[in-house]
């Protein structure tokens, strides 16, 4: 080719961008993320079944292990973020789906030995709870050093797909599997697909240098550089804020669906799954889509309208308990069909547009963040927007207690619009087609600098 040629060429590729798929190693970490959230979703199933079926747990009981999964991120959460900057990512993740498959394999072993308890499954919890916290910081913070800036969106659409079609077929798979095989053997299967995730991360091609430990502060300082970054950065702040705010008041909604559903409106467990697998493939439809609307609608404006849009799908789901859901209402195949409408549209919409906010917000803040703290902007921020789903659930059992069921829900729902239309609607982000690519001015310089130095906005 010409020196013309060459330069033709490389002009197109400079304004079309390559496909993220072209991309070997992306591939490879898809490969090994999809994995895991198949491996993930297998167990979200058995483990419960084991405790309630198998070892006839009490509801307290299945709340403690709800709860040694979750807690992960609240006392591990922020110096796993430090950690990781100091690591090989790639290393780290292969570690933490060792871990995983070695502490699910635990369970089969006790079971078959005849010595399985509750509390085995409380520490496998807890285990598995730990290293998925290192594996989810972590291939959140590698996707920017795999692929090319303009690529982070694609990426995390990609990404978010696949975990979104193991949210829908992985539980359909776990009870097609559950009619045939006991619990703890599908815990065997789980472990595979987390043997089979390590083994797609080990093929990546990753050229991160070894970190050096005179290279680095002390932990606490650089804990406090992470959390100083997202706080410090006001289009940061803000989406943490409101995703924290989302994430504790929708809280007081989903932990209680499960009785909304089953008690209140007395529908079977199959029409259960049928709302939430539909409602996971509004998901699906939501992460494709997220690329072609951050460029059409605007990327800080579609951070807005997808946290105003996840909240009317929850109102949307809660009309169910307004429309006629008795004897006299219309039915298909014995079911009342409009509240049964409303529960798909309603789950169908949320999960779609909180699928756009989560894409969007994440492909910002990694395009934002220097590498060197991408660990720890990560974990700071699922410290807080995963912190407080725990406490969430616990005010959602008192509150459904106190006030009941559904005014609890709408609570929920009135608290979480409220709060994005004074974090986010009033904001710059709503009017945004772009948001920055990275820290401007001192702050870029001292991004560049030495793991001393600390981001200023």
């Amino acid at each position: 080719m010409t020196a013309a040629g060459q330069g033709a060429a490389a002009a197109a590729s400079s304004t079309t961008p390559a496909s993220v798929w072209k991309n070997t190693n992306f591939r490879r970490l898809w490969v090994g993320e999809s994995l895991s959230q198949v491996g993930e979703n297998l167990g979200t199933l058995a483990v419960p079944v084991i405790a309630v079926v198998m070892l006839h747990a009490t509801a307290q009981q299945v709340g403690y292990l709800t709860a040694a999964q979750q807690f992960a991120f609240l006392v591990i959460g922020l110096p796993v973020g430090a950690w990781v900057d100091r690591m090989r990512k790639r290393r780290v993740m292969i570690a933490a789906d060792a871990v995983r498959a070695a502490a699910l394999l635990t369970v089969p072993g006790a079971w078959l030995l005849g010595a399985l308890h509750i509390w085995q499954l409380y520490a496998v919890a807890a285990v598995v709870g730990g290293a998925t916290v290192f594996f989810d910081v972590t291939y959140q913070s590698i996707v920017p050093r795999l692929v090319a800036s303009e690529q982070v969106a694609p990426a995390n659409s990609g990404l978010e797909t696949s975990a979104q079609v193991a949210r829908v077929g992985g539980p359909a798979l776990a009870g097609a599997l559950l009619a045939v095989v006991k619990a703890p053997v599908l815990l065997f299967a789980t472990a595979l697909g987390y043997v089979a995730s390590m083994i797609a991360v080990a093929t990546i091609r990753d050229d991160e240098a070894r970190h050096e430990a005179s290279a680095h502060d002390s932990l606490r300082r650089e804990i406090a550089e992470g959390l100083r970054f997202v706080f410090g950065h006001d289009l940061l702040r803000r989406i943490t804020i409101n995703t924290a705010a989302m994430n504790l008041f929708d809280g007081l909604m989903t932990t209680l669906i499960p009785l909304f559903v089953l008690r209140q409106l007395g529908f079977a467990p199959a029409v259960y799954g049928l709302v939430e697998g539909i409602g996971a493939i509004g998901g699906i439809l939501g992460a494709l889509a997220t690329p072609r609307l951050m460029k059409r609608v605007g990327e800080g404006s579609l951070i807005v309208w997808g946290a105003l849009g996840s909240t009317a799908g929850s109102a949307l789901f809660m009309v169910a308990a307004l429309v006629p859901h008795g004897p006299d209402a219309t039915r298909v195949a014995g079911v009342p069909l409009a509240p049964v409408a409303f529960l798909i549209g309603g789950m169908f919409v949320f999960s779609f547009t909180v699928l756009n906010y989560n894409i969007a917000q994440v492909s910002f803040r990694q395009r934002l963040c220097p590498p060197r703290l991408l660990g720890r902007m990560n974990a700071s921020i699922r410290f807080v927007v995963w912190g407080v789903m725990p406490i969430a659930a616990a005010a959602a059992g008192w509150l459904g207690g106190a006030w009941g069921v559904q005014p609890t829900m709408w609570a929920g729902v009135a608290a979480s619009a409220v709060a994005t239309l004074a974090i986010l609607f009033f904001s710059p982000l709503r009017t945004m087609k772009k948001l920055p690519d990275a820290l401007a001015g001192a702050e870029s310089s001292q991004s560049r600098g030495s793991a001393r130095d600390t981001p200023t906005s």
